[in-house]
């Protein structure tokens, strides 16, 4: 019996020692974590905040690989820097991945794919496009089309550049620069990549897969991290990381409530109507003192405003004709001159075409919104224009004036002078004549808060006699 039970001791501890390794590996896969980040839209300070938090968080997760998945047409070139410098800083590989099949990776989403370590791109998706945004004047290596430019340069070659073509040639050769040292960081096609700046060149996923523009074309991120799998990347630090995906739990890390937060208030249109919200709760709260919550709301909603305003690339001559044309409009609400009110709308309007000096898609503001603005502006003006002429063609409340032929009751009298009741009030009077109190006598005049009153006079009826 008891060789027995030695037989089963010993054959559960050699059951041990060959499935506790397994056990373990199999723990070790499963503990595997792929984490992705959704990029859609245009890329502004919230996407920023949002990929900083997420490969935050990755890092303290020890993830295996992070897939920053994109779909946007570009965006703030000082955003995209943000998004390049944390990816080229985190210690956790991140898959720069163009996905779902129709999307693309346009202009800073270009950027930001040649950043990751490992770029990959669903079939149907394309990237490209990379020209920064210019307004007016041709991009240096592209054509100039405009009208008699040639005879221009025929007749006058020896000409200096405009300062706009300077400036253009400035921002395409620093972004040339910063996609081409990306392209040789992480060995992929320089010279493609330096054409998609200049001359504004796409690709589809297979084309720039065959230029070596990326490293993989994947159906889905299930294909992707099969793929990826055994791959070696190089990480922050100079740190070698043998990629295992191919068991990798998968998780998406959603945008935090900053993010979100910051998302809305950021778009140009959302952050105007802040302002003008915080504009006209000033306005309630300084022409109604007391009120509170206009003052309240208005100066959260104004601050709000000047936040998302200072996170975006605007205009500072059209932020101040917004500031004129509030300055002017508020003058105009306490002392009504028509001038000023409509010199406040025309300063504001004119501040808001010139504010965000941008082009990018996701960062215009719309002209609906402009349109809607200058309307509620002239209503106030029309508002107290109106207010204005029924206080001139009503009746005087206020002052010497409203008093005169008003009725008084004489409350004692002595000689030419005595006191009144008038108005619910006891008032000091004076006359030429001699009343008795209790008769009511009319108020001529008010001098140094005296009252100067006579008797009233008679009253004529049709036929001539008197009443």
């Amino acid at each position: 019996m008891q060789n027995i039970q030695a037989t089963l001791v010993a054959a559960a501890a050699a059951v041990a020692l060959v499935v506790s390794p397994l056990v373990a590996s199999a723990g070790e896969a499963n503990s595997k974590l792929a984490l992705t980040i959704s990029v859609d839209g245009a890329i502004g300070p919230a996407t920023a905040r949002y990929v900083k938090d997420a490969l935050t968080k990755a890092s303290e997760r020890h993830a295996e690989v992070v897939v920053l998945r994109m779909n946007t047409p570009g965006g703030l070139s000082t955003s995209m820097r943000e998004i390049i410098s944390d990816v080229l800083a985190s210690r956790v590989p991140v898959v720069g991945y163009v996905a779902p099949s129709g999307a693309h990776a346009a202009s800073a989403g270009t950027y930001i794919l040649y950043a990751t370590h490992i770029a990959a791109m669903a079939p149907g998706t394309n990237l490209g496009a990379a020209t920064p945004v210019q307004i007016g004047g041709p991009l240096p290596g592209l054509p100039d089309t405009t009208p008699g430019k040639d005879k221009d340069k025929k007749e006058g070659s020896d000409q200096q550049p405009k300062t706009k073509d300077a400036m253009t040639a400035k921002a395409t050769n620093d972004a040339v620069a910063l996609i081409r040292s990306l392209a040789e960081l992480r060995g992929r096609n320089a010279d493609w990549a330096e054409k998609a700046v200049r001359e504004a060149e796409s690709l589809s996923a297979n084309a720039a897969l065959q230029a070596k523009v990326i490293d993989l074309v994947a159906r889905d991120q299930a294909e992707l991290l099969r793929q990826i799998d055994g791959r070696t990347v190089e990480v922050a630090g100079g740190d070698t990381r043998h990629l295992a995906t191919r068991d990798a739990a998968r998780e998406a890390i959603d945008p935090g409530w900053t993010s979100a937060f910051l998302r809305v208030i950021t778009d140009p249109n959302v952050a105007f109507i802040l302002m003008l919200v915080g504009i006209y709760g000033l306005i309630f709260e300084l022409s109604s003192p007391g009120a509170v919550a206009p003052g309240v709301i208005g100066t959260i909603c104004l601050l709000l405003g000047l936040y998302a305003l200072n996170m975006l690339p605007i205009n500072y001559a059209g932020l101040g004709l917004i500031l004129l044309g509030i300055t002017l409009l508020v003058i105009e609400a306490f002392n009504p001159t028509v001038v000023l009110g409509l010199g406040g709308v025309i300063a504001f309007v004119l501040g808001a075409v010139m504010l965000f000096e941008i082009e990018e898609p996701g960062f215009r503001l719309s002209w609906p919104v402009i349109g809607i603005t200058a309307a509620m502006f002239i209503g106030l003006i029309l508002v107290v224009l109106g207010s204005l002429r029924r206080a001139r063609k009503g009746p005087i409340r206020l002052g010497a004036q409203a008093m005169r032929g008003l009725s008084a009751e004489i409350l004692d009298w002595s000689e030419s002078e005595g006191h009144v009741f008038a108005q619910g009030e006891r008032w000091q009077a004076r006359g030429t004549e001699a009343f008795k109190p209790g008769e009511v006598v009319e108020v001529a005049n008010i001098t140094d808060l005296t009252l100067v009153v006579r008797r009233r006079p008679a009253l004529t009826t049709r036929e001539g006699g008197t009443s």
